[in-house]
């Protein structure tokens, strides 16, 4: 190898997707959004398009953070330099979600989207009366509004408790990250796409072998060039992106244009739509690239164009989880150490949800301020960032995960959980947007976390494949 860091490669060096792609992959997300306006039927048959792309980036997900992450950890070159960027990396992150909820209440208590903006009638719809456990109601309303069977939304609730006794609240969150850290099956969890104990695996078994030296010379290569090959097929599949994102998008927008029903619910709840985008705007172009700026004295903005490809990807598949493999190829073309991203964007997809968290807070005060009677003070205000911030962080990078944590986020505060339903058509589209937030901001942590590395090592065990 011609230097010290397990992660490079003669491969890495190379630019194999110029703007060109970025622009391919812009110019199919118009195109399918116009055949969705035009044709709904049409661009939802594309479906199977769509679903064999992210399958196929889904397939990768869970060998390359499995690979990258001990190439991070075995770019240290010795597990006790590994404290400062980690440390780094979570207070990143929890830093930032902390900020995007701050935005987000400041947002929704400035525009105030709920008070005198929703139909009545819409509201007493969602008014479940009666007995009945937080689930059986929510279950209930979402199947009214959707028009989906209860078992179809019982099946996405799955976790939720049972009974009238047992809701979900801030205790649910605290034993699921407890939890979320360790797994008694490594393969199971790599099968359910689980990555944070996959993560948790990755960097104690690395940590273990940068102390082992030349005794493992064999594993830290094999290591290294399963990194590089996994790589190599992510640039590969890249070069269909355009194509399956067409399909992703054209498919989803034509469903939703098809029910007819979309447009009508975006203009009773619009103010809501345009406060939560207006609150991602704001974290993505305005927090994030300060905290760039004030770390790296860099253009941030042209870091962010850098990352177009990632970005356009997330908003696409709706997953951070999905576009991974994107989101480390873009963050080494933009000029960030794959030391660095090796380590911080496989934690990143997994804990840093930026996005989430903001809307869920956001969503919350909607709720309260839509539903009669209710008035969230100051302190239910903070009990709402706090678990907003919490929930968020135990959200798995999968599609529309927020819906579930929300559910915990309303419960912290007394709102009633089957209200929920007013936001749920849009949600789908508010997911995109943040999916889009949260991978900027791994990006930006891995530029941010760089600035902590220690000076590059000679680890020992690779000297010998240089």
């Amino acid at each position: 190898m011609s230097d010290a860091n397990p992660g490079s490669s003669p491969a890495s060096d190379d630019k194999p997707h110029g703007n060109w792609l970025a622009y391919a992959i812009f110019f199919s997300i118009v195109a399918a959004i116009a055949l969705a306006l035009v044709s709904p039927h049409l661009a939802a048959s594309l479906e199977i398009g769509g679903e064999v792309f992210l399958r196929m980036l889904k397939m990768i997900v869970v060998p390359l953070v499995l690979t990258s992450v001990m190439c991070g950890v075995l770019g240290m070159g010795d597990v006790r330099k590994l404290g400062r960027p980690g440390a780094a990396a979570i207070g990143f992150y929890l830093v930032t979600t902390i900020l995007a909820v701050v935005v987000g209440l400041v947002v929704v208590n400035v525009v105030q989207p709920g008070v005198g903006t929703v139909d009545e009638a819409a509201v007493q719809a969602m008014n479940t009366e009666g007995q009945g456990s937080p689930k059986s109601k929510i279950v209930d309303a979402l199947s009214q509004s959707t028009g989906l069977s209860k078992v179809e939304v019982g099946g996405v609730l799955e976790g939720l408790p049972q009974g009238e006794s047992v809701q979900p609240n801030i205790g649910t969150i605290f034993k699921n990250l407890v939890l979320m850290l360790v797994t008694d099956n490594l393969f199971v969890s790599a099968a359910q796409t689980q990555l944070l104990p996959i993560i948790v695996f990755a960097i104690v078994f690395a940590g273990m072998l940068t102390t082992m030296h030349e005794d493992v010379s064999s594993i830290t290569k094999l290591i290294t060039q399963a990194n590089t090959a996994l790589m190599r097929f992510v640039m590969l599949l890249m070069n269909f992106a355009p194509l399956g994102i067409f399909c992703l998008v054209a498919a989803r927008f034509g469903e939703a244009q098809a029910e007819g029903k979309f447009l009508e619910e975006l203009s009773q709840i619009g103010w809501y739509f345009g406060t939560v985008l207006g609150g991602l705007a704001f974290h993505a172009l305005i927090t994030l690239p300060a905290i760039f700026y004030l770390v790296r004295r860099e253009n941030p903005y042209r870091f962010i164009l850098a990352m177009s490809k990632a970005l356009l990807t997330a908003f696409s598949t709706a997953s951070s989880s999905a576009t991974l493999p994107v989101t480390l190829e873009c963050a080494e073309e933009a000029g960030i150490s794959k030391r660095s991203t090796e380590f911080v964007v496989p934690l990143g997809a997994t804990i840093n949800m930026d996005g989430t968290a903001l809307y869920e807070a956001a969503a919350a005060i909607f709720i309260a301020q839509v539903v009669p009677g209710i008035d969230l003070g100051f302190w239910e205000q903070v009990i709402v960032a706090v678990t907003a911030t919490l929930a968020a962080i135990g959200a798995a990078g999968i599609p529309e995960a927020g819906l579930v944590t929300m559910l915990i986020v309303l419960n912290a505060v007394g709102l009633p959980l089957e209200y929920m339903g007013l936001i749920l058509s849009v949600d789908w589209l508010l997911d995109r947007f943040r999916t889009t937030v949260n991978v900027l901001g791994d990006s930006v942590g891995a530029a941010v976390v760089e600035k902590t590395l220690p000076d590059r090592p000679s680890p020992p065990g690779l000297a010998a494949g240089a």
